[in-house]
């Protein structure tokens, strides 16, 4: 039996464990990827350990979150990251240069690699042929320190493309189209890896949108071959010679099978407040709206600016619509201009953003109170555009771009005009000046530049051989770390600062978690989740601020795979309901008990749960191994990587 795209990039980085479904194995990391929301973190996690310089074959660090600079803090931030750059031998990308995931593809990405990034969407660059993960941060500092990740091995789930896309339907519509399919946790311990005809008509960039929103199915990691439009791709980037061919073996099989004949399909869209929430634009057609937003991570390519460009030559959007253009990148933006996008852009009443994330994390762009926007960025939990009570839809361009000139939601196949005609370039302009190299070996000591707003990493204890305290909170299924830790232009720049971004822990949702938490940040709580706790983003501040609030356990009815690590990171214990009907009989303020945790707590064990303010308990499980279990007891991976690297 042959190999497919997957299992040959894992097995050529296989550093520990076997390729088993659900075993772990250990992966060799060539590249990283950071961004400044959680790459302050990593780079005082990096620092912590002592090592002058970074391990891996490149590492990057990116600016385009933190962007907004109303005081000093984003300011510090950005002269902090530069310096530890500078220090420790890594690429510096300036603020307003671009979205890290699309100008990692232009510049540095390449077929065959492995590349781990502290942002969840990371595994666009699968669109390149490569196997590449979103992890958390401290992770990520690890594998720049040249230690293995360590993940479950995952299933493959085979999607055969066939066909073509029709008229007015895009990527946006296919990665749609499998959340409509498998919703928010069917990517679950899967790769996604995608092959057959279909993928002739689809770039690289078309890739790259259904590779990045791989991750609102809760997937591992999405994988493309590598194929002559890899190759046409990296030849227009000046970068031919990192081309390599990679696909699957023609007997390769699947642990899992889809097929979409994108010739069937139509323009898609989710509605408000989950990726997962798909119908067709038709169904919602005519509900007024109040913003159409283009760009971010998700809609990056060209094409998803000229379309709309084109759809919007001529006309004016109306005044009760703002039309918000988000450049993902200063090489893209500057290729607009030349190509005279901007221009009818501008002419129609769009208005136009820096490079970076921006509206996508909630730092600008925010609408207003319960009017509806429709985004082509690739999440719309509640809150997370910087609105409380927002109404995020999430499509395509051709759909944001035809709703934008009506004024309401439209079936971009009900204008009265021909679908525009785009082709990729064959040559791109290309601009690597706001890209900072790392300095020759023997340029010097370097000091980290940190403002007042950069503060040392909290220290932890060990795990006490005892849980007790109170239930603080209990949620509902798929709790997503925007929730959990939410992000926005008031919070974000508190990213490096653990005290003060620990005040906002569930705020939109329990105004008074922190202040009740504050009573037990020693003694100690826990939280109670339902399924799929903690999906989205792989930001660690979702276990790390409340670890420092005194979190020592969570116990749910499942899991998302990357904040269920964060919370091993963090030597807090992820322990799931063994009968997932005592979840409905934990409330919240409940007294929980877990005795006798470091005898107990051994791989393939069990722990009980006493619940005395009900004179219940309730067997919970854990499913560390022994590696994970070393790391909770140990009070976390920092504590117990520093022991080693002492020698002790």
């Amino acid at each position: 039996m042959g190999a497919n795209v997957t299992e040959k990039l894992i097995a050529a980085h296989l550093v520990h464990g076997s390729m088993e479904i659900g075993k772990e194995i250990g992966l060799q990391i060539d590249q990283t990827l950071t961004q400044d929301a959680t790459g302050t973190m990593v780079m005082l996690e990096f620092d912590s350990l002592g090592i002058e310089n970074v391990k891996t074959e490149l590492s990057v660090q990116y600016v385009d979150h933190n962007l907004i600079q109303t005081d000093y803090k984003n300011a510090d931030d950005h002269l902090f990251l530069r310096s530890a750059c500078e220090k420790f031998g890594v690429w510096y990308s300036r603020p307003g240069n671009g979205i890290s995931h699309p100008v990692h593809m232009e510049r540095f990405g390449r077929p065959g690699r492995t590349l781990l990034g502290s942002d969840s969407h990371t595994p666009a660059a699968g669109a390149l042929g490569m196997f590449a993960m979103g992890a958390g941060g401290l992770e990520v500092a690890m594998a720049m320190a040249g230690e293995p990740i360590y993940i479950p091995m995952p299933a493959v789930m085979g999607v055969r493309l066939e066909g073509k896309l029709p008229e007015w339907v895009s990527a946006k519509d296919v990665i749609l189209e499998m959340l409509r399919r498998h919703g928010v946790n069917g990517g679950l311990g899967k790769v996604l890896e995608y092959y057959g005809p279909g993928l002739d008509g689809l770039s690289v960039m078309d890739r790259h949108v259904i590779a990045n929103m791989g991750a609102e199915l809760g997937a591992t990691s999405t994988v493309f071959p590598s194929d002559e439009v890899v190759k046409k791709f990296l030849n227009v980037q000046g970068r031919g010679a990192d081309w390599r061919p990679l696909s699957a073996d023609t007997d390769a099989e699947y642990k899992f099978t889809d097929v979409i004949d994108l010739s069937t399909l139509e323009p898609l869209i989710a509605l408000p407040s989950s990726p997962g929430n798909v119908v067709p634009v038709r169904e919602v057609a005519g509900r007024e709206i109040f913003q159409a937003y283009i760009g971010s991570s998700a809609n990056p390519g060209q094409r998803d600016f000229t379309i709309p460009a084109l759809m919007v030559d001529g006309r004016q959007v109306p005044e009760r619509v703002s039309f918000d253009i988000n450049p993902t990148s200063r090489q893209m933006l500057e290729n607009l201009i030349n190509a005279g996008m901007v221009e009818k852009l501008l002419h129609s009443g769009a208005r136009f953003h820096q490079a970076g994330c921006n509206g996508c994390i909630g730092m600008g762009q925010a609408p207003a109170t319960g009017k509806i926007s429709l985004r082509t960025v690739p999440r719309n939990f509640p809150g997370r555009s910087g609105t409380r009570e927002d109404q995020v839809y999430l499509c395509s361009p051709e759909t944001a771009a035809a709703s934008a000139i009506t004024g309401v939601i439209t079936d971009p196949r009900t204008l009265d005009m021909p679908y525009p005609t785009y082709k990729e370039p064959k040559t791109l302009r290309i601009n690597t000046k706001m890209l900072t190299p790392p300095p020759d070996n023997g340029s010097g000591p370097v000091e980290l530049e940190m403002g007042p707003n950069i503060q040392p990493l909290p220290v932890f204890d060990l795990l006490p051989d005892s849980i007790s305290g109170p239930v603080l909170l209990k949620v509902g299924d798929d709790v997503s770390t925007d929730e959990i830790m939410p992000a926005g232009a008031a919070i974000l720049p508190y990213r490096s600062n653990i005290m003060e971004i620990s005040k906002f822990v569930y705020s939109r949702v329990d105004e008074t978690l922190y202040e009740r938490s504050r009573a037990y940040q020693e003694s100690g709580f826990l939280w109670v989740g339902g399924d799929n706790y903690g999906q989205g983003s792989s930001r660690e501040h979702a276990a790390l601020a409340p670890r420092y609030l005194g979190l020592r356990a969570v116990v749910a009815k499942s899991f998302a795979r990357i904040h269920r690590q964060n919370l091993i990171n963090f030597g807090i214990l992820p322990l799931t309901f063994a009968d997932p009907a005592d979840y409905g009989a934990v409330e919240q303020g409940d007294q929980i008990e877990i005795a006798d945790i470091h005898v107990n707590l051994r791989p393939d064990s069990g722990l009980t749960v006493i619940n005395p303010t009900r004179g219940e308990t309730y067997k919970v499980e854990h499913h560390l191994n022994q590696r994970q279990v070393d790391i909770v007891l140990a009070g976390g991976v920092l504590n117990l990587v520093k022991a080693r690297l002492k020698g002790h």
